[in-house]
């Protein structure tokens, strides 16, 4: 992507030597404003050599999105022999803690006032929900202790940004795809504050899910990089914890590691093999200590990158022998309750009594009471449903929105050079189910199940080849093959298909369908077996009529054919 890099300075900031961000500036309690945020950015970038802010690609709130990078040799080719870590903010403005630590780091390695990485690019996206940021206001996290004021869950159409790493509904998401494949991260942070139960910790991480990651590289995550990690914080005292994946009880009886499925950010980073956390500092915590908790994981994080950027780079190369033609890929999973770890949990007891406004029973939690107990954590999950990886996917012409996406997403395609016949796997959609309220914009589907069989079909020149051994071909996978949870199918991308365009009308169609039953006693016996075995079919003239229909070549191709191809 085609960089522009700022000069324009903000006429509303004024500059100086002073350094202190506008949360040092202020009482511990305060966030930092979208505006605020950019002029001090300009200003590091025109201060420092080391750093370099630019403008990638329009937001929906029709504000450039902006990233800010740290290179100690001020080279800003990522391509170059180091470590990348991209760092993002804001996805949730309501969530700022990021937002102020990460002008805080940035300042931090500008001044070298801690130790400056030789070995590690930092890239940020100071703040990625722009049109949340803008809306702002005092009241719209009504479980949170602090910042005095704060931006908005969803963006300027109302999007929550972190479910639309697949389905690209905003401008934000198109622009954050270019800007991940142009930095090319071997670690991905994506800053948040949780919501859910009471317990000690003023921090806590979902580390994306290592089975996703797969191979060598997820059990490097798992039990290499993030112990580590979480150790480092440990000196720092800071004390630490999954994610606490509980919402309406209590914690003591354990809790499952988050799965983040591609919707998410880590979920979409992992397709590419990018290592991902999302650090989730607690709620009801003081804001000017999570900020501080959430600047020392990202140190802790920088320091270990740019001691074993090598190995994170061997290993995700390497991560790619996992995914070849022919090989298993999982679709969907399930959580794996046989296998459970027991983890040391800081908590604080939970208890109900009589509601003064309902009357009713309610939980609360006695922070006089606090615990440290063992618990059990769920780390694994296992696969419900599989498919083979294909030599090539075969993506119609017509498909230009997914073939838009996948070419944002860097999807090496060729196209066919001549009208040609080639043998593939089709699939036909037997069944789904389909939400009753609208998620995301979507009414979207789940449960698909969808048959396969090979026939020779024709494609047209310009129709598009595309090869699944590349780097995306977990994003092929997820998106492309309609059982994924995530899968283009599921988030409604094929709709039109589900939707039949030609009928009969039942008084010409009688006596064509007596024809058909004559000339092909298959049909006719199949028919007769059907009425025997089916007594709602035998007495309906309707459904009679239908089946012989949809049984008939009459009945139109594309209802219920997905558009994509699989070649083995």
């Amino acid at each position: 992507m085609k960089k522009l890099t700022l000069l324009l300075l903000f006429s509303t900031f004024v500059f100086s030597q002073d350094l202190k961000t506008p949360f040092e500036k202020g009482n511990g309690n305060q966030s930092t404003t979208y505006e605020e945020c950019i002029a001090y950015y300009t200003q590091l970038a025109n201060q420092f050599q080391t750093i370099q802010m630019d403008a990638m690609g329009l937001t929906d709130a029709g504000e450039p999105l902006h990233i800010i990078t740290f290179s100690e040799n001020k080279n800003f080719d990522y391509s170059q022999n180091k470590g990348v870590i991209l760092i993002n903010n804001g996805i949730h403005p309501g969530e700022p803690d990021g937002i102020d630590a990460t002008m805080l780091l940035f300042r931090d390695l500008a001044t070298a006032k801690i130790k400056v990485p030789k070995n590690t690019i930092i890239v940020a996206i100071p703040i990625y929900n722009i049109g949340g940021s803008l809306n702002r206001n005092s009241y719209s996290r009504a479980n949170q202790n602090g910042p005095e004021a704060y931006g908005f869950r969803g963006n300027a159409r109302n999007f929550d940004l972190n479910r639309d790493f697949i389905k690209s509904d905003s401008r934000n998401s198109r622009s954050f795809q270019e800007i991940f494949h142009e930095v090319n991260p071997d670690m991905f942070i994506d800053n948040h504050v949780s919501n859910g139960a009471d317990y000690q910790y003023t921090f806590t991480c979902i580390a994306t899910q290592h089975q996703r990651l797969g191979g060598k590289l997820g059990e490097f995550y798992k039990n290499e990089m993030h112990p580590e990690i979480m150790k480092d914080l440990k000196k720092k005292k800071i004390e630490s914890t999954p994610y606490v994946n509980i919402h309406g009880d209590t914690p003591d009886g354990g809790f499952s590691q988050f799965m983040d499925s591609p919707r998410y950010a880590t979920g979409y980073t992992t397709l590419f093999n990018a290592l991902g956390s999302v650090p989730e500092t607690h709620m009801l915590k003081p804001y000017k200590d999570r900020v501080a908790v959430t600047y020392e994981y990202m140190l802790s994080t920088i320091n270990y990158v740019d001691k074993n950027f090598l190995k994170i780079k061997k290993l995700k190369t390497e991560n790619l022998k996992n995914y070849t033609v022919g090989m298993k890929y999982p679709l969907q999973w399930e959580l794996d309750s046989s296998k459970v770890t027991k983890m040391e949990f800081k908590g604080y007891q939970g208890n109900y009594k009589t509601s003064e406004v309902t009357g009713k029973n309610r939980l609360y939690y006695d922070r006089k009471q606090p615990f440290t107990k063992k618990i059990n954590f769920y780390n694994d999950y296992k696969a419900t449903k599989e498919t083979t990886i294909p030599s090539y996917y075969i993506v119609p012409k017509s498909q230009w929105p997914i073939l838009e996406l996948l070419k944002l997403n860097e999807i090496e395609m060729r196209s066919i050079e001549n009208d040609t016949t080639i043998l593939v796997e089709s699939y036909t959609i037997a069944s789904y189910e389909t939400a009753k309220r609208p998620y995301e914009g979507h009414y979207g589907h789940y449960n698909t199940v969808a048959i396969k069989s090979f026939e020779k079909m024709s494609f047209k020149k310009g129709d598009f080849l595309i090869k699944t051994q590349q780097k995306g071909v977990k994003y092929l996978l997820e998106t492309l093959e309609p059982e994924a949870v995530d899968s283009y199918f599921n988030w409604n991308f094929f709709d039109a298909i589900l939707q039949q365009k030609e009928y009969f009308s039942a008084y010409v169609f009688e006596d064509l369908a007596k024809e058909l039953l004559d000339k092909s006693a298959k049909l006719k016996a199949e028919f007769d077996a059907k009425k025997m075995m089916d007594k709602d079919f035998a007495a309906s003239g309707e459904a009679q009529l239908d089946w012989i229909y949809r049984n008939s070549e009459y009945y139109e191709k594309a209802h219920l054919q997905y558009p994509i191809y699989r070649i083995k």
